[in-house]
């Protein structure tokens, strides 16, 4: 997959052009409806198909006090996009001077740089511009005067259910990871990038990952059953969510630490992504560091026992 980081590259690829545009965040049924239709599209009419998406994600830079938790972080998202089989991603930054861009000039930018531009194609509530507008009938009427037609694809639902990334975010907070999986059309996961900690887990004999989840929302607190991959590589293992209550240092923020069984290296810098497979208690305090060993020793025996079964 070809990532491209600015409108003007679009007019390095052969028209014409159609483009499906959204923030994407979890790349749930929704946005796979809006990306397969414009692909579906495109190759119909033998033309360009190009994902458009934004990063960070918008909230981030319009209102960050009340920005959420992402399902999928960019890295993850890209992943995820590239797994559509998608040709082409551009990535375009959303900075306070990209936010402050009229509707009409964002689109009159699309149209000079894709040669010709056919197509976009969004979600039915897809807002944009400069205070959020422009919207589907804008888009419709601008599209009108350069004979570019304007695709709305209406809501997808699951047993009634709008999907939607704020109702996967609040499934997914409260631990119902089957509703998630079922809005998202897929398991829910999180990609993280390992980072080195104070390797207290290997003092305890349980050396584990600590894992940068790139502000991704995390499922409640508690101890899990999880798959992960790495370079494509299944392992099993345990994840611990929470404040480490029990061992020392700074417990102001969650962490999410990844034990994976019967694996010996660092892998410092690298990217896991983690499915929770089933969910084994919740974090607790205890009374000494020894109590805590023995626990983790009991959670890695059920691990083992669920590889196996």
């Amino acid at each position: 997959m070809e990532i491209l980081h600015s409108i003007a590259a679009l007019s390095d690829l052969p028209g014409p052009i159609f483009l499906a545009i959204g923030v994407f965040d979890g790349v749930h049924l929704g946005h796979q409806a809006v990306i397969s239709m414009s692909a579906r599209h495109a190759h119909s009419e033998e033309g360009t198909p190009v994902v458009v998406t934004f990063d960070p994600h918008p909230v981030k830079v319009l209102r960050p006090e009340s920005a959420p938790h992402l399902i999928t972080s960019t890295p993850h998202k890209i992943a995820l996009i590239r797994k559509l089989g998608v040709g082409h991603l551009l990535i375009l930054k959303f900075d306070k001077n990209f936010a402050s861009t009229r509707p009409e000039d964002f689109v009159a930018q699309l149209i000079t740089s894709a040669k010709p531009l056919r197509e976009i194609c969004v979600g039915h509530e897809w807002s944009f511009g400069k205070n959020r507008a422009g919207n589907l009938e804008l888009l419709r009427e601008l599209g009108s005067h350069d004979e570019v037609n304007v695709v709305g694809i209406p809501p997808v639902k699951v047993n009634g259910t709008v999907v939607s990334s704020t109702a996967i975010r609040a499934a997914i907070e409260v631990g119902d990871l089957a509703r998630a999986a079922e809005m998202l059309g897929r398991e829910y996961t999180i990609l993280g990038t390992v980072k080195e900690g104070a390797k207290l887990g290997r003092q305890l004999g349980f050396p584990t990952a600590n894992l940068s989840a790139h502000s991704e929302q995390f499922p409640p607190n508690g101890v899990y059953f999880v798959e992960a991959w790495l370079h494509g590589v299944l392992h099993h293992g345990l994840v611990n969510i929470g404040f480490r209550p029990t061992l020392p240092g700074d417990q102001a923020e969650r962490a999410i630490e990844l034990h994976l069984l019967d694996f010996h290296r660092d892998i410092y810098g690298e990217d896991v992504e983690v499915r929770f497979v089933q969910y084994l208690r919740p974090e607790r305090k205890f009374e000494n560091v020894e109590a805590l060993a023995k626990q983790i020793a009991s959670d890695v025996k059920i691990a083992r026992e669920l590889c196996a079964a």
